[in-house]
């Protein structure tokens, strides 16, 4: 995937300390969802949102690179299930209807239509040759688990990272910083818990690390 550009299009500036409140904002949103339990949850639910609107911010920037080349671009994600289609709306799906478009094999997707839901599409994406970043997502989502049980927390959620543009390198650094104080407080949290479960440790230490460090080394 193409490198940010330097400018960020007429969005605000993702700064450390705005990022750091939206970050604050979405915990707290999370804290209030009876399907999470503590950070060892909500850290790896945040770090599969936020990778998603990275990924469609990253996608849209390829894209114009592509066509002012003159080549044809290829999206790793096809419509509705990028984030500016699903997501973007503060007043899209939310609800029962968020969660059963997240969750289910088949679900009412944000065009109306019936079709695989959000996940069972990321799990079965298949790239045109191996190792491409279609196979890296379907790997790192095959693991990845939707603990919210609040589809109107979820929206609430969602909307705040929606305001995260990842749109210029600075931001791309800036969440660098960001996602490794998110690992420390996630080996934190574990350290604190005895009686944590071999599986839900081996699920944190290969969503996280799957997901940001792909994107922020622009291996996706």
């Amino acid at each position: 995937m193409g490198r940010a550009n330097q400018k960020n299009n007429g969005q605000p500036l993702t700064t450390a300390q705005r990022l750091s409140s939206i970050v604050k904002s979405c915990r707290d949103i999370m804290r209030k969802d009876k399907g999470l339990n503590g950070d060892l949850d909500r850290l790896p639910m945040l770090t599969w949102i936020m990778f998603l609107k990275f990924l469609d911010d990253m996608e849209q920037i390829a894209e114009q690179e592509t066509k002012m080349s003159g080549k044809r671009f290829r999206p790793a994600l096809e419509a509705p299930y990028r984030w500016r289609d699903w997501a973007a709306k503060a007043d899209g799906i939310t609800g029962d209807e968020l969660i059963a478009f997240v969750n289910n094999e088949e679900a009412v997707r944000s065009d109306g239509k019936k079709g695989p839901g959000l996940f069972a599409y990321l799990r079965g994406l298949q790239g045109a040759n191996g190792g491409d970043r279609r196979d890296v997502i379907a790997t790192v989502f095959k693991g990845t688990i939707n603990r919210m049980i609040n589809g109107y927390l979820l929206r609430d959620v969602i909307n705040k990272v929606s305001d995260i543009h990842f749109t210029s390198s600075e931001e791309i650094h800036t969440l660098g910083h960001l996602y490794e104080s998110m690992l420390k407080e996630k080996r934190d949290a574990a350290d604190t818990l005895k009686t944590l479960q071999a599986q839900t440790a081996a699920e944190l230490d290969a969503l996280l690390p799957s997901i940001l460090d792909k994107a922020f080394t622009g291996r996706l």
